[in-house]
């Protein structure tokens, strides 16, 4: 197998490590920072922390806290716009995924005409380079802080698209496990979710290499050693730390080789029905977990006895993994409370009518990119049907 890995986002991880922001911003000779967030995470007072250090390093700040979830074009925008106006050095996004795909796309656009639309794209965008920029994650979930560039919501079609390149590169992630300590269950649960797709999903790619797989691996190992603690307890400062690594990694795993089902599936009933992004991705978990048992038995093997907690024998079927994959999935998803699918979709024949052709659209453009679906099953109408109608009626 040849593997090629990039890794362009230089990371600092561990306890305390973002009352370095305004030291490292100084040292890039910063005068004046956008500050990019949510009005919760302000709220929570964390903001507030970063804003204070970096006034202590004799930089001003401009604060944008009207970060949206999912981010829409029109607030990346606006964002964009108030950093241009403040003749800003450099940005610092501050919060969960949104916010940080929020900051990359408001950094972009301090280098480069706006607005935001004409630059979505995985490849082929070239942009000029951009200022300075720090995101520093709140939340142990999308691993933003490792990836090479952001998602956007092109308000225009209804659908999540990309931004990467140079305008958006990520000068520095400051990693700090200790800044997810306040967030809410549902909220871990959520991001964390998100973690474990985006490292199962990059483990059992078409696309995985001897990096990804690495790095995947470990991800889910932290995964189902720590998530349900880090929901259970989140004072667990052993399990906000071991999720925050996963996070990382499995941001840095999927930058070569991508997500499949359970994303595609995520990005079309998040944008119908509003839900959050790492709930999304999870509610058909069970049924994707069994489908990729047929596909990559070995890789589903070691992702079950993981998250499941159990010892598969060595000459366990396709189909005993298939049973063993489902229950896991679906202990996991109960153990977090998740909202269910037919708790969020107005019904079975809406979604089997809406999502199925979507998701497919999503996979044909991943191959004509790169040659290959990434799902290591063959992505059709009725597989998608047959996994969310399941999803709908059991989990």
């Amino acid at each position: 197998m040849q593997s090629v890995y990039s890794t362009p986002n230089p990371v600092l991880f561990g306890c305390g490590v973002s009352q370095q922001t305004g030291e490292r911003l100084k040292k890039l000779g910063c005068k004046k920072v956008l500050v990019v967030c949510d009005k919760g995470v302000k709220q929570a007072g964390i903001v507030d922390k970063i804003i204070d250090n970096i006034h202590a390093a004799d930089i001003e700040t401009v604060l944008y806290d009207s970060v949206q979830a999912d981010p829409p074009d029109w607030s990346v925008d606006e964002a964009g716009a108030l950093g241009v106006k403040e003749n800003v050095d450099a940005v610092v996004g501050v919060g969960g995924g949104s916010s940080m795909d929020t900051a990359k796309g408001a950094t972009l656009l301090q280098t480069n005409k706006p607005p935001i639309n004409q630059y979505f794209g995985r490849v082929g965008v070239i942009t000029n380079p951009g200022k300075p920029l720090f995101v520093i994650p709140t939340t142990a979930g999308t691993g933003s802080e490792c990836s090479p560039g952001g998602v956007i919501t092109d308000t225009k079609n209804g659908i999540k698209t990309n931004i990467a390149g140079a305008g958006c590169a990520v000068t520095l992630g400051l990693v700090d496990p200790e800044l997810t300590v306040g967030m809410p269950p549902a909220v871990t649960a959520a991001t964390g979710l998100d973690v474990f797709c985006h490292a199962f999903e990059s483990y059992t790619s078409r696309l995985a290499n001897s990096y990804s797989e690495v790095m995947g691996r470990e991800s889910i190992r932290l995964c189902g050693k720590y998530l349900v603690r880090a929901y259970k307890d989140g004072k667990d400062m052993e399990a906000r730390e071991g999720m925050m690594l996963a996070s990382s990694l499995a941001g840095m795993a999927i930058s070569g080789a991508l997500c499949h089902l359970a994303h595609d599936i995520g990005k079309v009933v998040g944008i119908k029905y509003h839900v959050p992004h790492g709930v999304a991705g999870a509610v058909c978990l069970p049924q994707i977990l069994e489908v990729l048992s047929f596909g990559q038995p070995e890789k589903l093997k070691y992702i079950t006895e993981m998250i499941g907690h159990v010892q598969l024998p060595d000459d366990a079927t396709p189909e005993d993994i298939s049973k063993a994959a489902y229950k896991a999935g679906m202990d996991l998803i109960h153990d977090l409370d998740m909202p269910k699918l037919r708790d969020i979709a107005g019904s079975k024949e809406e979604l089997v009518e809406y999502v199925p052709s979507r998701v497919s659209i999503l996979s044909v453009e991943l191959k004509k990119m790169f040659g290959s679906q990434t799902a290591p099953v063959e992505v059709t109408d009725e597989l998608i049907a047959d996994i969310i109608s399941r999803a709908y009626d059991e989990n």
